[in-house]
């Protein structure tokens, strides 16, 4: 195998320029391929972090049946009650994967500056709950502060979180006393006092002129009721989403509860319409990569064929098989793969680091504050990418090294 070797080098540096081009090419489409695959991990890892913890949403969100369709309409007929509630809460403590079980009560309303008024959806949360979610964070998501102002209480229930749109549209600012109004479920008029505890940019463009975040106890008390219409569920590790699911609704269902649990890639349709997005992105860039590699290297090969015709001849003349010819030319193929993704590693790592020492920052979708720019190291990727690459370049030479195989050695040795 060392001989083989020995003669593909040999052979790839009789033509050096022609080679390092090939490889140029090769270690080029490589870096493309990693680099938009560590941009894409970038951003499919924070709007994940973002969605699940910044947010606090959860892996897992517990719903009466039939709330996520009927419920848009008449929302209070599909609230869970106290009693089950208890019964949820009861079963999921048995599972210590299950780290924070957070009920909340989303509600919309009118919110009044004393002069005029406007519409208002909010979001009721344990504001510790949220907190110890927000905890878990990693990465950019947990190293950046989404809001201006102070932390809602779960003690003080009148201190509301403003979206920065409604905010302006009723010129309301942190320690302003707004009033919220709403419905009860009994369908009596309710209005509570608030201040204005934090200004936050709402993770909805469409909602950043009506969002709120408020606690818990505020949401209960303004539509009269002790219910909630959804039970946020974290886990220890996201690896178990799926299995906890399952788990959860088995063991549910077997308390006669009638639920509905989704995960928060089902909820989070804006992190499911990104990635389809970067997959046709990242799919579209394989192919141009590959169209590259293959032609380069089919170039590559036919052009050493034509310039060796003579010498494929002696070689056949000398006893070579055609599968030996195959062979040395497979193997300068093969080396080719080797020294460009060699190259492309080398390129990958030198983009990081200039990422990493340079400290770009940009806005990204649903975040207002510009965050550092990231490309992550994705050591999958770079395997599977030098695995493809020498097979790629393998295949591209099977053709045209199967052709120089069944040259007529006397038509070979008389070529000019």
């Amino acid at each position: 195998m060392m001989t083989w070797i020995k003669l593909a080098l040999r052979n790839l540096f009789r033509n050096r320029r022609r080679s390092l081009f090939t490889i140029l090419a090769i270690g080029l489409g490589f870096a493309a391929v990693n680099t938009l695959g560590g941009f894409t991990e970038y951003i499919f890892t924070n709007l994940k972090e973002g969605y699940i913890y910044t947010q606090g949403n959860g892996h897992l969100s517990i719903f009466k049946a039939g709330f996520l369709k009927e419920g848009k309409l008449d929302p209070t007929r599909y609230l869970l009650d106290e009693a089950e509630v208890t019964t949820i809460q009861t079963v999921l403590t048995h599972y210590p994967e299950i780290l924070v079980v957070a009920p909340q009560l989303h509600i919309s309303g009118l919110l009044s500056n004393g002069k005029v008024s406007t519409i208002f959806v909010a979001a009721g949360r344990v504001p510790s709950a949220v907190h110890t979610i927000n905890s878990r964070a990693r990465g950019m998501m947990g190293r950046i502060q989404l809001f201006d102002g102070k932390p809602l209480e779960d003690d003080v229930i009148y201190g509301v979180g403003l979206s920065k749109g409604l905010a302006e549209q009723l010129k309301l600012g942190l320690g302003s006393d707004p009033v919220a109004m709403a419905p009860t479920v009994s369908g009596q008029i309710n209005a509570l006092d608030a201040q204005v505890f934090q200004l936050f940019d709402s993770p909805v463009e469409a909602l950043e002129d009506k969002f709120m975040l408020v606690p818990l106890k505020f949401a209960q008390n303004l539509y009269d009721t002790s219910s909630v219409d959804r039970l946020t569920v974290l886990l220890r590790d996201d690896g178990l989403t799926e299995p906890m699911r399952a788990q959860l609704a088995e063991d549910l269902a077997a308390q006669g509860l009638k639920l509905d649990i989704k995960t928060w890639n089902e909820l989070s349709t804006f992190y499911t319409k990104v990635k389809q997005m970067f997959d046709v992105i990242f799919l579209v860039t394989f192919l141009i990569v590959f169209t590259i590699v293959v032609m380069s290297v089919v170039n590559t090969v036919s052009m050493a064929i034509m310039e060796r015709t003579r010498e494929i001849g002696t070689l056949r003349a000398l006893g070579f098989k055609r599968r030996g010819i195959v062979g040395l030319f497979a193997t300068e193929s093969m080396l080719l793969g080797v020294f460009g993704s060699l190259l492309g590693t080398l390129l990958t790592l030198l983009i990081w680091f200039g990422v990493v020492l340079l400290e770009p920052t940009w806005v990204p979708p649903q975040i207002t504050r510009r965050v550092p720019l990231e490309i992550y190291l994705v050591p999958d990727y770079m395997l599977y990418s030098v695995l493809l690459l020498i097979v790629l370049s393998l295949a591209a030479a099977s053709l045209p090294a199967r052709k120089a195989a069944r040259m007529q050695i006397v038509g070979a040795l008389g070529h000019t």
